[in-house]
């Protein structure tokens, strides 16, 4: 079985590739499971459930339209065989404003021989996520 590690760490590279500069979605793709599941909270723009590769490609062209910029500023880890818990500070920049959030979020994250099946973040304030997109 693949180290969960390995493959959490190289999705967030290709996820920050793809949101900073403009990759492509096979990056992500190659390191989630057919059937993997996106939990967004539905208050947000790219709110709802998104399954499957189709659907989390289609999240994160939602998530492209929103944002252009994502930094990690600090991530730790809680890990065992099958999921991963990552409290994350880091920084978002807001496609349309151009405003920058600082924020924390909190992920659930699942595998299934070795590759990612299920995400589920929460989010320290939507309410400031959903400021910074405002014009």
């Amino acid at each position: 079985m693949a180290d969960v590690m390995t493959t959490l760490r190289a999705f967030y590279a290709a996820e920050a590739a793809y949101l900073t500069d403009g990759a492509g979605f096979e990056g992500m793709a190659a390191h989630l499971a057919e059937d993997v599941v996106m939990y967004q909270a539905a208050s947000l723009p790219y709110g709802g459930e998104w399954h499957g590769h189709n659907g989390f490609q289609e999240f994160v062209a939602a998530m492209g339209e929103n944002w252009d910029g994502l930094w990690f500023d600090e991530q730790q880890f809680v890990f065992d065989d099958e999921r991963v818990v990552v409290y994350s500070q880091g920084r978002l920049r807001a496609r349309r404003t151009g405003r920058v959030l600082k924020t924390s979020l909190l992920q659930w994250i699942s595998f299934r021989d070795g590759l990612i099946t299920e995400f589920r973040p929460y989010y320290q304030d939507t309410a400031a996520v959903l400021a910074t997109l405002s014009q």
